[in-house]
Order: structure tokens, then C-alpha cells, then sequence
């Protein structure tokens, strides 16, 4: 399906990428800009690795769920591919409990706000009824 360098290892187009992972191209630009992808050059055309490749997944995930880029690029700056990968699993996981705990907070938020609006919805609507049923007041009778 990809095309494979002489060593094996597949490599993709910047078209082949975002197609893939539904990004736009501009997107991958942008990654690439910021230093979160590295794609080799060839003339003009950039080649991206497998390693690209699974580090785009990371940084899709991570857009996903909310990481800013700057928090995305310190979890990937922490990928060691000769170690166990300890130390950038548990930055991840300390940011993904962090943003865990954020947006259970903004949720608890939003529903205490839905909760104050439906109330104040009812209380219109009891109002609005209320003034339907009762009769013209002496100053408006002639109006």
C-alpha cells in the first residue's frame, strides 16, 4: 500500500498522511513547523517515516483530548526509542489524570449551569402563565 525505502521500512507522502489520519495538509505543515515531525526531504516532496507516522498518531490523540501542542511536543521530546519509554508514559499520564481532572470539573460546572437555567426557564414560564390568567389590570382595561 506505502511505498518501502530499500531498508524495508514504509514511508509515506504528505497526502498519504493526512488522508490517512484526516488532517489537512496544512496541518502537517504546521507539525512540522512547531518540530513534531521531521519528514526527510526529497527535492521538493517531503517523505515521512514510520516514525513520523507514529507520531502523528500521538499528536492527533493528543489534539483529541485537548493537549496543547507545546504539552504534545514535551511528551513526544520525552520518546526514547532505545529505553523503555517509563519516563514519557508517566509525563503522559500525569497530564492525561491533570486534564482528566479539568474537564470533570468544567462538567460538574455545566451541569450546575444547566441545572440554574432550567430553574429560571421554569420560574419564566410559571410567571408568563401566571400573567396570562389573571385579568387586565384598571390601567390597561382602556388602553
Amino acid at each position: 500500500m506505502f511505498p518501502e525505502t530499500p531498508c524495508g521500512d514504509a514511508t509515506y507522502s504528505i497526502a498519504q498522511l493526512a488522508e490517512a489520519f484526516g488532517v489537512t495538509l496544512r496541518a502537517l505543515r504546521f507539525y512540522e513547523d512547531r518540530g513534531l515531525l521531521t519528514p526527510r526531504r526529497d527535492g521538493q516532496m517531503r517523505v515521512y517515516s514510520e516514525v513520523d507516522r507514529k507520531r502523528l498518531a500521538w499528536i492527533v490523540r493528543g489534539k483529541r483530548v485537548g493537549f496543547s501542542i507545546s504539552e504534545i511536543k514535551e511528551m513526544l521530546e520525552l520518546y526514547d526509542p532505545a529505553g523503555d519509554r517509563t519516563r514519557q508514559k508517566q509525563v503522559t499520564l500525569e497530564k492525561c489524570l491533570a486534564r482528566l481532572e479539568k474537564l470533570e470539573r468544567q462538567r460538574d460546572d455545566l451541569a450546575l449551569t444547566i441545572r440554574e437555567l432550567r430553574d429560571f426557564c421554569h420560574h419564566l414560564e410559571e410567571d408568563i402563565a401566571a400573567s396570562l390568567s389573571e385579568p387586565p389590570s384598571q390601567e390597561n382595561r382602556y388602553a
